[in-house]
């Protein structure tokens, strides 16, 4: 059993990202909680269920996982972390053994990027701030991975930190954070036959949040942007316009018709 921690430790107060302690290890130890609902939310919103298979790539200190392993059936959720001792710190302070037994989550801890490793496909994916800390080689074994275990309705979702310009180093960094060009992001994406979309959601990183998908599902993956929402809706309104229009149209040829005008004038004699 854990020792007992006070409220100050346990949150990891004064502690910077990076730091030897099990939620300041993952990032600002401030924002541990609001990291974790902001990922479950967001999954939930683009339809994760109970039922569905989730990857957790990057799942740290399981700061989301705490969320999802409870909300997930047993088995259905599967995590990729490294360093061994954050998981083992997590379960131990922030979920309880007795979730392995109910929930039987799975885990792994090659740093290859090796999603293949639990044989099995996954609805949906999550790598939340691992590519702001990834080589370009690194980002591309991790798509070139998730090609393998997505099926043709999967959810790859992904944050970057958009920049000017390429990180072009062959390392991982970490605590910091590196940038890439969007148009870079795409065509890495693009190299595995995938297709990219950004979204509309909160980080407090200043990363932004990505869903990568097969090309023929991807139009069909909301952004969550009130602009783009109100335009298809606009365009949706105006669709049911034309379509009234070419009805009062047809119905107004139909009238000229001679068995028509016949029809009409015998149920008007008829209605005197």
């Amino acid at each position: 059993m854990a020792d007992h921690m006070d409220e100050k430790e346990l949150r990891a107060e004064g502690l910077s990202p990076g730091s030897p302690h099990y939620r300041a290890f993952v990032g600002p130890p401030e924002r541990y909680d609001l990291m974790a609902s902001i990922q479950f939310n967001l999954l939930t919103s683009l339809g994760l269920r109970e039922y569905h298979h989730l990857l957790d790539i990057g799942c740290g200190s399981l700061r989301a996982g705490k969320l999802f392993i409870p909300y997930l059936l047993p088995e259905h959720y599967c995590g990729i972390e490294p360093e061994k001792w954050l998981i083992d710190e997590a379960i131990d302070r922030e979920l309880g053994k007795d979730i392995l037994r109910i929930k039987r989550p799975k885990f792994n801890h090659n740093s290859a990027f090796d999603l293949t490793v639990f044989n099995r496909e996954f609805d949906f994916l999550i790598a939340q701030s691992v590519f702001s800390h990834a080589s370009s080689r690194q980002i591309e074994a991790c798509l070139f991975s998730a090609k393998k275990v997505m099926k043709p309705s999967s959810l790859f979702v992904v944050t970057f930190v958009i920049g000017k310009d390429n990180y072009t180093g062959q390392d991982w960094v970490y605590p910091g954070c590196v940038a890439y060009r969007m148009d870079y992001i795409t065509e890495l994406v693009e190299r595995q036959q995938l297709a990219c979309k950004k979204i509309t959601w909160p980080h407090p990183g200043n990363q932004t949040w990505m869903v990568i998908a097969h090309r023929d599902i991807i139009e069909d993956i909301p952004t969550f942007d009130h602009k783009e929402r109100l335009l298809q809706m606009e365009q949706k309104l105006k669709a049911l316009q034309d379509k009234l229009t070419k009805c009062k149209n047809s119905l107004n040829a139909l009238k000229q018709h001679s068995f028509v005008k016949t029809a009409l004038k015998i149920a008007k004699l008829l209605g005197r």
